[in-house]
């Protein structure tokens, strides 16, 4: 008796024993930390856009650096730095001291040659006069033949001595409207409406223009400027003039700039072996906001979905009868949703069908051990963790 008793008590304490084993496991298996973590993401509306990010700086559409035609010293500066301009408004004056002078000797002989001219017609006068005489003399016999040639031989060479003059005269003209032209160049005017952006000399400074003009200063016409974005040879395939584009330059990072690309360059440049083509972006300067030589962001626009359903592409399973989700459709219950997919990025996608505003899908696991286990999109199971309140897409 005593035996099967002290049996009894020993199957009894196994058994216990199994039982605390298993509520042990069953405990370190359930407790926090061990439960799959899944993150929920709640089907909401936004924008979704494909870009080619680039970066670029911004110059003048339209400028203009004015240049010295002659040689001497600066006498004065009209202007300064930020002045605004008008077409034809005097910027800067050279000393025209030996231009003037070389003008006053070029007109001075050119009025003696007209002296002389007028001088040679007198004489050409007289002697269209005697040949004239002497031809009536002739017919009378009371002339000799050599009389008579020698007055025709005068106005003849009278005649050509005219023509010389003239063309003399003719040449002293335009000699003396170069002169003329040289002096006008001490007086450099504005070749454009706009704004001094930069000023390369001082007042008293002699300037050189025997071998290139000098640069004197730079004008701009800053109401609308070029982004000059640099674009890798892998992307600028993609990017066609008329493409939508947006910017921010470095200093004002939350401030956007919307325009189109004008034109996309075919020459490259390679800078340490990377070869960059160059796309222009016209945009109009608003409250002068932008300025010269300031480095943009630039992003051109691929695609773009505006005011769509959106989820994240975390939350997305790809397999031969299409894409599909996991939605929630009750606490801890969920089900494969077919969907159609529209533009889609690195982060998120454009649902066509198949999900609605609020609806809650599965975007991910934060124990990636087991998001790889389960790498093909299977089913959740056991609890769930609503994540709805904390990370948007984040995954």
């Amino acid at each position: 008796m005593k035996i099967l008793f002290a049996r009894l008590w020993q199957k009894i304490f196994i058994l216990v024993v199994v039982l605390a084993a298993i509520g042990y496991s069953t405990y370190l298996y359930l407790k926090p930390g061990q439960v799959p973590d899944y993150i929920l993401y709640e089907v909401e509306i936004g924008t979704v856009e494909n870009v080619i990010a680039a970066s670029g700086t911004l110059e003048p559409k339209e400028y203009v650096e004015v240049g010295a035609q002659v040689s001497g010293q600066l006498k004065s500066l009209a202007v300064e730095v930020g002045d605004l301009v008008q077409r034809g408004d005097l910027l800067a004056e050279i000393d025209a001291t030996v231009f003037e002078t070389k003008v006053m000797g070029a007109t001075a002989s050119l009025e003696n040659k007209r002296a002389q001219l007028e001088k040679l017609q007198a004489e050409s006068y007289l002697a269209e006069e005697r040949k004239a005489r002497n031809t009536r003399l002739f017919a009378q016999n009371a002339i000799s033949q050599d009389t008579l040639t020698s007055s025709q031989t005068d106005v003849k060479t009278i005649n050509a001595s005219i023509r010389a003059m003239e063309a003399e005269i003719r040449a002293d003209e335009a000699s003396l409207e170069g002169d003329r032209a040289t002096l006008n160049y001490a007086k450099i005017y504005a070749p454009m409406t706009g704004t001094v952006v930069s000023i390369a000399v001082r007042e008293g400074q002699t300037l050189n223009a025997n071998q290139n003009a000098p640069l004197i200063m730079k004008i701009a016409n800053l109401d609308v400027l070029t982004l000059r974005a640099e674009v890798s040879e892998a992307d600028v395939t993609r990017i066609q003039p008329g493409m939508d584009v947006y910017f921010a330059t470095l200093g004002n990072p939350d401030e956007r700039w919307n325009s189109t690309v004008r034109q996309v360059l075919p020459t490259p440049e390679v800078v340490n072996d990377v070869v960059l083509y160059q796309v222009l972006i016209d945009i109009k300067n608003r409250n002068s906001r932008l300025m010269d030589s300031m480095t943009a962001q630039t992003f051109f626009v691929e695609s773009r979905a505006e005011e769509v359903v959106t989820i994240p592409v975390g939350a997305i399973r790809d397999g031969r009868r299409g894409s599909r989700v996991v939605k929630q459709t009750a606490p801890g219950q969920f089900e494969p949703v077919p969907v159609e997919i529209g533009v889609r990025t690195r982060t998120q996608a454009e649902v066509i069908s198949g999900l609605q505003v609020g609806d809650v899908v599965v975007a991910g696991n934060r124990d990636d051990s087991k998001a790889n286990a389960r790498a093909g999109g299977g089913m959740p199971k056991g609890g769930m963790s609503d994540n709805r309140g904390g990370r948007r897409g984040g995954f």
